[in-house]
């Protein structure tokens, strides 16, 4: 009687342990949405905006065909994304190898061995069979942190993607501006060269002073430097794409002047929440916290015993010695149990790193939420002041362009000679040096705010499977 009722106690405690096997041992944290309802630097006819932009081919609002070329060849040749796309197939293996890692395995091995005495030799052959099961939340911490990397390699890509396709639409909007600079700039050294030519003229007739003269050579000399440094930043966009599109020099068609990409006149409906699943470094940092859950799982899961099912089948045979009588093949199975007792508690240790670290991805995940939602907030607010300082430089260039032709028509009934109708040239040219530069800003600005975006996978649920 006293051996049943031990038997029934033994089959309870271990029907309490293999449920507790089963369930659970690390649950994921919550994770903060800190994200507002609506955007604070949007203009303020957002409301009227429509749908969200299109984040999968923002760069079509551009209407640049070259522009969408080279964006086009950077997706396909570009060694960042090749090198993010191997990761993510590096990570596919991964996870595919942790996902066998409770499965039985078979395996087969040969071994020769002496007796100690030194008289005989034997030759053994075998299969080996091992399960473990993936109790205490082993499994569970396993295929976490598996997913969260194969997860995380995909974001991967996605970062690349988008870094990528802005870093080549600035580049071009970098090297099209320059060339619109250049040409300018070229253009302003002529005009300067023909107003101090006029002016020597007229030094010459006693009609104007040398120090008007001087001054009309420092000019000239200050276009000539600012025309000389402005062949730099041409080669340095065109070296830029170059190694965006992963070739040894610039694309034959960057080398002559093109024009200059402009920015659509447009503003952004989408909500901040958006940013959750958009951006890639907060789809990251969830990830991080799916990963570290999983490596505390399994530091908990070390805490308590392994248990595994195994099996050999070994046939040995005398290599020297009665070689005439082998030995048959022998079978054995048995549960195996590996118990830790005592390590001077490093296995406490890592549960209570492993927790610490759990934290504090919690609060990364956090920070990239706010610094995603402050990013976007402000990229939008330099968009929308480059929009305004676009309407002020057109204000600009329309009033110099109308003050050349009101010097020409006085010209022509001699109430202006040639040298204000070059000082009218030249004035124009700065107007349209400025509105270059504006224009740059301005499609830098509206890169940015695609940028801050980020791309357009759905959002990840926090599970392993």
């Amino acid at each position: 009687m006293i051996r049943v009722r031990g038997k029934l106690v033994g089959c309870g405690a271990l029907a309490s342990l293999l449920l507790a096997a089963c369930s659970p041992i690390t649950s994921i944290p919550p994770l903060r949405k800190d994200v507002p309802l609506s955007w604070r630097n949007a203009p303020v006819d957002s409301a009227k905006l429509g749908p969200a932009p299109d984040l999968d081919s923002w760069w079509h609002g551009f209407h640049d065909a070259q522009l969408d070329r080279l964006i086009e060849r950077a997706l396909a040749q570009n060694l960042t994304l090749q090198q993010a796309q191997l990761r993510l197939r590096s990570a596919r293996a991964m996870q595919h190898r942790s996902g066998t890692q409770f499965r039985p395995e078979l395996s087969f091995h040969t071994f020769s061995q002496p007796d100690p005495a030194a008289t005989t030799s034997y030759y053994e052959i075998g299969f080996d069979a091992q399960w473990e099961f993936g109790f205490f939340g082993r499994g569970l911490g396993n295929a976490r942190v598996a997913a969260a990397d194969l997860r995380a390699a995909a974001t991967d890509i996605d970062a690349a993607r988008v870094s990528v396709v802005a870093e080549v639409a600035r580049s071009y909007a970098d090297l099209r501006a320059a060339q619109t600079r250049a040409a300018i700039l070229d253009h302003i050294v002529e005009l300067r060269q023909r107003s101090l030519d006029l002016d020597k003229v007229r030094l010459r007739l006693h009609l104007t002073a040398a120090a008007e003269v001087d001054k009309l050579e420092a000019d000239l000399a200050q276009a000539q430097a600012d025309a000389a440094e402005s062949a730099q930043p041409i080669v340095a966009a065109q070296q830029t794409l170059a190694v965006l599109l992963a070739e040894t020099g610039p694309d034959a068609s960057l080398l002559a002047r093109g024009p200059q990409p402009i920015a659509p006149d447009t503003a952004f409906a989408q909500t901040p929440a958006d940013l959750l699943r958009t951006r890639p470094e907060i789809r990251a940092a969830e990830l991080n916290v799916l990963r570290a859950a999983g490596e505390l799982g399994i530091a908990k899961a070390d805490l308590y015993p392994k248990l595994a099912l195994g099996g050999t089948l070994i046939s040995s045979t005398r290599v020297v010695g009665d070689i005439d009588r082998p030995n048959k093949a022998i079978p054995s199975a048995g549960p195996m149990i590996d118990i830790p007792l005592f390590d001077w508690g490093a296995r406490r240790d890592v549960v209570r790193a492993r927790g610490a670290n759990l934290k504090a991805t919690v609060l990364a995940y956090r920070q990239a939420v706010l610094e995603g939602v402050a990013e976007a907030e402000t990229a939008l607010a330099q968009w929308h002041s480059q929009r305004q300082r676009l309407v002020a430089a057109d204000t600009l260039l329309a009033t110099s362009e109308h003050a050349i032709e009101r010097t020409r028509k006085l010209q022509r009934i001699g109430l202006a000679d040639a040298a204000d109708s070059a000082a009218a040239d030249t004035a124009a040219a700065q107007a349209q040096l400025q509105h270059t530069l504006v224009e740059h800003d301005a499609a830098l600005a509206y890169i940015a705010v695609y940028k801050s975006f980020g791309g357009t996978l759905p959002p990840l649920r926090m599970d392993a499977h």
